[in-house]
């Protein structure tokens, strides 16, 4: 269950990043003074492209809610770190450009980084339900999280740190978009359809993925991928091992586990730093 549960979670990240390709092409169409508007996203309706991607993120979710009910959070939801790689290779050849040695160098360096994280941190265990007792302090925090960073980013130029501070919101509402999708998809898996639609998680899932959607346009927009990923990648999956532990009890390695799990995970962030500023090159130049 555990190899099929990476699996899905490989499929899903795969879509994904197909569409935050075609999100990030609308992104650079809208007027610069949407940012943190409503109406951003009203001209990225208007956009096929954008459609599209919202299309390839729903299948995304399809997957992800797949590999959520194989297994733990804090094994699917680290694999989406991927999405980067899968994002680049995919844009590369709708551009019909090719990634430099660097660029394959760094993708190599963030398969072995999350193959380390994961493989020392063991996830493993954990219950199909999490008690409100432990929702409610989970569900502040992390909305909480997301006001700051939203509030902090408002008071930044448009640039960089402000692309960080909303790429980092982003990450905190897919973690606990995935929380709340853990438990709809068990509960749809248990009790079926009528259930699912009764419980509030399944409304939670939903709304905080619109949210954490909104984010990410608004950190496409706001500044380079170069700072808006890594803030995404490295947050998303920091914030989903704590919360499969927290609210799910799932199982991770600790003690001198935490050594090279903290090596994966600066080794991805690093490479994925250093992945989101390659600049492809036009096939057949040197």
């Amino acid at each position: 269950m555990l190899v099929l549960c990476v699996l899905l979670a490989l499929l899903g990240a795969l879509s994904n990043a197909t569409g935050t390709v075609l999100q990030r092409k609308a992104a650079l169409r809208a007027p610069a003074d949407h940012a943190l508007r409503p109406r951003l996203l009203v001209d990225l309706a208007r956009q096929p492209v954008w459609a599209a991607g919202i299309g390839a993120v729903a299948l995304a979710a399809v997957f992800q809610a797949l590999a959520l009910v194989t297994g733990p959070l804090a094994l699917a939801q680290p694999v989406f770190v991927l999405e980067l790689p899968f994002a680049l290779m995919i844009g590369t050849r709708v551009l019909r450009r090719r990634i430099p040695p660097v660029g394959w160098r760094a993708i190599g360096a963030i398969v072995a980084g999350l193959a380390v994280v994961l493989i020392a941190a063991r996830p493993h265990g954990g219950n199909s339900q999490a008690p409100m007792v432990s929702w409610v302090p989970a569900l502040v925090l992390c909305l909480g999280a997301m006001a700051g960073l939203v509030a902090v980013a408002r008071r930044l130029s448009p640039g960089a740190r402000r692309a960080a501070c909303l790429g980092s919101a982003a990450a905190v509402g897919n973690a606990l978009t995935a929380a709340l999708m853990k438990s709809a998809a068990n509960t749809f898996s248990a009790h079926g359809f009528t259930a699912f639609l009764t419980v509030w998680q399944t409304y939670g899932f939903a709304l905080c993925g619109v949210l954490a959607i909104l984010l990410l346009e608004n950190a496409l927009q706001a500044g380079p991928i170069s700072a808006s990923q890594p803030a995404l990648t490295l947050g998303d999956t920091l914030v989903s091992l704590a919360l499969g532990v927290a609210l799910y009890k799932e199982v991770v390695s600790t003690g001198w586990w935490l050594v090279p799990i903290g090596a994966g995970l600066a080794l991805i962030a690093l490479s994925t730093l250093k992945l989101a500023r390659v600049d492809p090159r036009a096939v057949g130049s040197a």
